[in-house]
């Protein structure tokens, strides 16, 4: 525990243990249960409105998105290794799901309420598969301008289902294009006490944004809704109300998508399931981490993103277990529950009691919501995904990024959810293949007045060594990154307006040189040589020079020791 009395910044075993709880419940401060308390009624009445936006948007019944963060948010807080981070369904995950599971279920409603349990248990199974072979850094794998395109394509896509419901038109179900033609072609359609109430709902929505900060003004537009619709009697109005709410819990169990006798079925039914799971997990790991490490750079400590898969992995299964569907840390959420006061993760654990009451006892009443009114809801998330700003600065600050963000999203407005994640995965991939592959190779020049050298491209004012160059490739040397190291170290030699007579290669900044990097280094050695330029590897670590003597081209390289340097070398030329 620090000065501070904060308790993620406990004792460093903390993050090795599968429940972190053991740990902090241990040194629990009574004067924290007042701020856990009230950030877990906080976040209830912000988890609320958004289970039930998000039920929607992945086209199931509102019952599955308060499930899905009642049995989540009970298991969430004893493994999460963040205290502010809080679980939830989230609009990019509800879309994806919504938009991939309806050819699966065949209008069948209840073996796509099933469906959506059963990629619940399979994100839950790749969490926990990741947590086991400590796979954190996955996360980093999805580069921040990719997530940003993503989730601008998303935001659009949602906007294109929710505003046909907004106007109260029958909306279209298809991809971006189709519903956003669908709402144009219909706007004459437009009922006009629906768009009174949703308009209105958007804009005290709107006006709470700006003037009541991290206060659960979405709550009070529910139930200034539901009060409304008895009172107005929008039903009558041609106003569709959301509908009936079970009250109670759900039966627990596995999730049944097929006969359980059929096993071809079953694993037909996981085969087609498990792309969608996988990006499920992606955005759900991308998006917690994120959460996670931005909560640990503004209090100190650091995120276990291992702990984080853990975290995941049985809040998704409890989910599926109870009929939800997929769950992730939500960042708006997880910023009202810090702006509420939360010192503990128990602050998790408190909205799910809240949540467990309203469907024990309450969520009867939910039946009249209108359903404009629950698109304002929705929309005002749009404004948490589409970054417009974000975009801007990259296209004038980092085109190649700009480009990568635009082609996420016209992934996702083109290509559908599921495989608009794959795209921006892929995208990702293909960009850190590509800046592995061409890693820098600095040319060296000596600080002025000292035994030291760097690279002259960030300092022209280093001085150049008659008849030496020398070289600095900054990365590992590996198979497919080797010829560009050899090309870019061959032409800046054959350019040169007098050949030099000693070429060095400072091999500091090479962690590793595979067995066909050093043969490739002993090739261009000997290209060299035939030219009469002697080559002198210097500075090379442990690793390296013992794969270098046990590929037999240590002799190639001017011979290969732990005690010369770069400034040795050149004196020794000189000398």
């Amino acid at each position: 525990m620090d000065a501070k009395g904060s308790p993620e910044r406990s004792s460093k075993g903390r993050f090795n243990i599968p429940l972190p709880a053991l740990t902090w419940l241990r040194h629990y401060d009574k004067g924290w249960l007042r701020g856990d308390v009230v950030a877990g009624i906080t976040l209830a009445a912000y988890l609320l409105p958004a289970a039930l936006g998000d039920a929607s948007l992945a086209n199931l019944p509102p019952q599955a998105g308060l499930y899905a963060c009642l049995f989540s948010g009970l298991v969430f807080w004893l493994f999460c290794s963040s205290r502010h981070t809080a679980i939830t369904v989230t609009s990019a995950i509800s879309l994806l799901v919504g938009a991939s599971l309806g050819e699966m279920a065949g209008g069948d409603a209840t073996r796509f309420s099933a469906l959506a349990a059963a990629t619940a248990w399979l994100v839950g199974l790749i969490a926990f598969i990741a947590w086991l072979v400590k796979a954190g850094s996955i996360v980093n794998f999805i580069s921040e301008s990719v997530m940003v395109g993503f989730k601008c394509g998303v935001a659009l896509f949602l906007a294109s289902t929710q505003f046909p419901k907004l106007f109260g038109i029958h909306g279209a179900h298809g991809n971006f294009w189709e519903n956003s033609g669908y709402f144009f072609k219909h706007l004459h359609e437009t009922n006009p006490t629906s768009l009174t109430i949703g308009g209105i709902a958007l804009a005290v929505l709107v006006l709470g944004k700006v003037f009541l900060k991290n206060k659960p003004v979405a709550l009070f537009v529910v139930v200034g809704g539901i009060v409304a619709s008895g009172w107005l009697g929008l039903d009558a109005r041609g106003v569709k109300l959301l509908g009936e709410v079970p009250q109670g819990l759900p039966r627990l169990g596995l999730p049944r998508a097929s006969d359980w006798g059929n096993w071809g079925a079953v694993l037909e039914d996981l085969n087609n399931l498990l792309p969608l799971a996988f990006a499920c997990f992606l955005l759900a790991a991308v998006e917690t981490a994120a959460i996670g490490r931005t909560f640990a750079a503004k209090h100190g400590g650091r995120l276990d993103a291992n702990q984080e898969f853990l975290a995941l992995a049985v809040s998704n299964l409890a989910a599926g277990l109870g009929r939800g569907f997929p769950v992730s840390g939500g960042m708006s959420q997880s910023l009202v529950n810090e702006g509420g006061g939360a010192r503990t993760p128990l602050s998790g654990a408190f909205a799910a009691g809240i949540i467990l009451v309203v469907v024990l006892f309450f969520s009867g009443l939910l039946a009249a919501l209108p359903q404009p009114v629950l698109a304002a809801i929705v929309l005002l998330a749009v404004t948490g995904l589409f970054k417009i700003s974000t975009l801007r600065h990259l296209r004038h600050t980092n085109r190649t990024e700009y480009i990568v963000a635009a082609a996420a999203l016209l992934g996702v407005l083109c290509s559908g959810l599921l495989r608009g994640v794959m795209i921006g995965a892929a995208i990702s991939l293909v960009l850190l293949i590509r800046r592995a592959s061409r890693p820098h190779v600095a040319v060296l020049g000596r600080i002025p007045g000292t035994r030291r050298f760097s690279d002259r491209e960030r300092h022209p004012d280093n001085e150049l060594i008659p008849g030496v160059l020398i070289f600095r490739p900054e990365s590992g040397l590996l198979y497919f990154n080797m010829d560009h190291v050899r090309d870019t170290i061959a032409e800046r030699v054959r350019v040169e307006a007098t050949p030099p007579k000693l070429v060095v290669l400072d091999l500091s900044a090479a962690p590793y040189v595979d067995m066909h990097a050093a043969h490739m280094l002993a090739e261009l050695a000997g290209e060299l040589a035939a030219a009469g330029i002697q080559v002198q590897a210097v500075e090379a670590r442990s690793s390296v020079r013992e794969r270098l003597r046990s590929e037999e081209v240590d002799a190639k390289l001017g011979g290969i020791n732990r005690f010369t340097s770069v400034a040795d070398a050149v004196q020794n030329f000189h000398a």
